[in-house]
């Protein structure tokens, strides 16, 4: 049996963490699908970014949706709904097998509307609705400033992917506005079943104490916090009021394991998997990552719902000089910047693009 199909039925959601408009033509993603239990994608600027940067698979589509008075942020939406939803249509017969667990794609909110929650509830809605499918989970940051935005978008009955979280302490803000939106629909009568996954992001964490720390710390930070949020995770599983919410309909809002590409040319290219197995959980992987665990991945033991060692590694991290708390607040931040960075630089590539169409045409 294949090392996917291993870790699929060690019950962890295996997830793609790309998506291009080659990835869909070529029949690749079909075939990962297909042989690789590929059950969900995910998107972000970043990601997006790179796609319309490589090649010309969006010219055509540029071309076409190009008009007069049309902004470059409305452009570009109408090209990735073209993608998420062709995915989604793939994945569509898992969403429908699985009864809705499995089978989503994501697609993120403008990030400069980061800070507005009013305005990313409003295009939350927008662009869920323009999708119209039942598999689309929109993505917003489990920042501060989006928690309301969260909430609100699960009361309003949007499935919803929170991004960008860093820490338990993050994780555990962004699950209590999931379920806030959730109790605040079963109060008033509505359906509680609302999708929603929360996306821990791990290997960031080692890039940032790569060479700050002891040799025998090297690539343990971003496994060992992910564990400490995994134990916060389990343990709201178990809480009154997650049971209450279950009990009335809804489902968990899973934890997702983001950012699980091996930064570090000398560990294990699947680190941050072999060392996340859970059940009830999902890992998104780059398409490289993907490929090497199909290749030599192992599923050998699942992470403790009591943290296992993580405590004591995040000890030795603070007897180091690591400000975990100090850290992760940082790393959120640089996150959301990245992502702000990326999205004007999405919409510089497009403005450069239609304008050369226009001097083609």
């Amino acid at each position: 049996m294949q090392a996917t199909t291993r870790l699929s039925a060690a019950g962890q959601s295996i997830w793609l963490d790309n998506i291009t408009r080659d990835l869909l033509q070529t029949g690749t993603l079909e075939a990962y699908i297909r042989d690789l239990s590929v059950s969900g994608l995910t998107s972000n600027p970043t990601i997006f970014d790179k796609a319309l940067r490589q090649g010309s698979s969006y010219d055509a589509s540029l071309r076409a949706h190009a008009r007069p008075g049309i902004s470059d942020e409305a452009l570009f939406f109408e090209l990735a709904l073209e993608d998420i939803t062709r995915a989604a249509d793939l994945f569509r017969p898992i969403h429908e097998r699985t009864a809705g667990v499995d089978g989503w794609v994501s697609l993120e909110v403008s990030p400069l509307l980061a800070s507005d929650s009013k305005s990313t509830l409003a295009e939350a809605k927008d662009l869920h609705a323009r999708a119209d499918r039942p598999n689309l989970f929109i993505k917003i940051p489990g920042t501060a400033d989006g928690l309301d935005a969260i909430e609100e978008s699960i009361f309003a009955g949007i499935p919803i992917n929170v991004t960008l979280l860093f820490s338990a302490k993050q994780y555990r803000a962004a699950a209590d506005a999931w379920l806030r939106g959730v109790e605040r629909r079963i109060e008033a009568g509505l359906n509680p079943n609302v999708a929603s996954v929360a996306s821990f992001f791990v290997s960031r964490w080692d890039v940032a104490v790569a060479g700050k720390v002891p040799a025998s710390l090297d690539n343990r930070l971003g496994i060992a916090v992910a564990q400490e949020t995994y134990r916060v995770y389990s343990t709201l599983l178990q809480s009154v009021r997650w049971r209450r919410a279950l009990n009335a309909g809804a489902r968990p809002q899973r934890l997702l394991f983001a950012s699980t590409g091996t930064k570090d040319s000398k560990a294990s290219d699947i680190l941050y998997v072999k060392g996340l197995v859970a059940p009830l959980t999902v890992n998104t992987m780059p398409e490289g990552t993907l490929r090497a665990f199909a290749a030599h991945g192992e599923v050998a033991r699942e992470l403790s719902a009591d943290g296992g060692d993580s405590a004591e590694v995040l000890r030795s991290f603070g007897r180091s000089g690591v400000d975990l708390e100090a850290l992760s607040a940082r790393l959120q931040k640089e996150g959301a910047a990245a992502f702000v960075t990326s999205w004007k630089d999405l919409l510089s590539v497009i403005a450069s693009k239609t304008a050369v169409s226009k001097e083609l045409s």
